[in-house]
């Protein structure tokens, strides 16, 4: 994470990649955040707040804060001198389109203007990665994995490519794929594999690796 600048009236604007764990602070002025892909996960004096493409968050100045990014994040950040509205800890949803503008003014009126965000549901891909691995073999439409998070459909559908950048479909087929590429290279036969990680034929998986990964069993068993 990037160094602290100095403020100027308007505030500094920076781009910050988020991995890991970001112990507690406090500073003496207000910080925005706005999400552009991945999940922050934020603790402001107690309160568990999630940064993501649909949400931004205010953190007051000297409030005392840590952050959590397991699996990476690009937030744009906003210091910026204590100002009317940015006196508590307010998460706010952000535009549908992403944010095009960058300077401090447009930022700091954008936080302005933008509606309280509505709680919602947390969703734990690797919580979700876990319960599907653990039944490969069976099939998995959008809605049974949506069911999984307590989502509608749409919902789910939206918010993990907004969190993972992938559809749930193209994300499915990567942990198929992970896995079955694995057990090919440990000798196991392609039948044997493709209904191990839900393929219906042995065919079917190795036309999807040589799409998707540019591989085949062969390759995969040399390697």
């Amino acid at each position: 994470m990037s160094a602290p600048t100095p403020l100027h009236p308007g505030g500094h604007a920076e781009l910050r990649h988020y991995r890991g764990d970001h112990g507690a602070h406090a500073h003496g002025h207000a910080q925005l955040l706005f999400g552009l892909d991945g999940q922050l996960e934020v603790e402001v004096e107690g309160r568990l707040a999630r940064v993501d493409a649909q949400t931004g968050l205010v953190v007051p100045a000297g409030a005392r804060h840590a952050s959590l990014a397991r699996r990476g994040a690009r937030v744009w950040v906003l210091d910026t001198p204590e100002a009317a509205g940015l006196e508590r800890c307010r998460v706010f949803r952000l535009p549908a389109p992403a944010l095009a503008a960058t300077d401090a003014a447009h930022l700091l009126a954008l936080a302005g203007q933008a509606p309280r965000a509505q709680p919602r549901r947390h969703l734990d891909p690797d919580a979700l990665a876990a319960q599907v691995q653990a039944r490969l073999h069976e099939d998995w439409p959008v809605a049974r994995l949506a069911a999984a998070c307590a989502l509608s459909a749409p919902q789910f559908s939206h918010r993990w490519r907004a969190l993972t950048g992938l559809s749930p479909q193209a994300w499915l087929r990567g942990l198929r794929l992970d896995l079955a590429s694995a057990l090919l290279a440990g000798g196991l036969g392609a039948e044997a594999v493709a209904a191990r990680v839900g393929y219906a034929s042995a065919s079917a998986l190795l036309f999807a690796l040589r799409r998707e990964r540019g591989t085949g069993a062969r390759a995969l068993r040399r390697g």
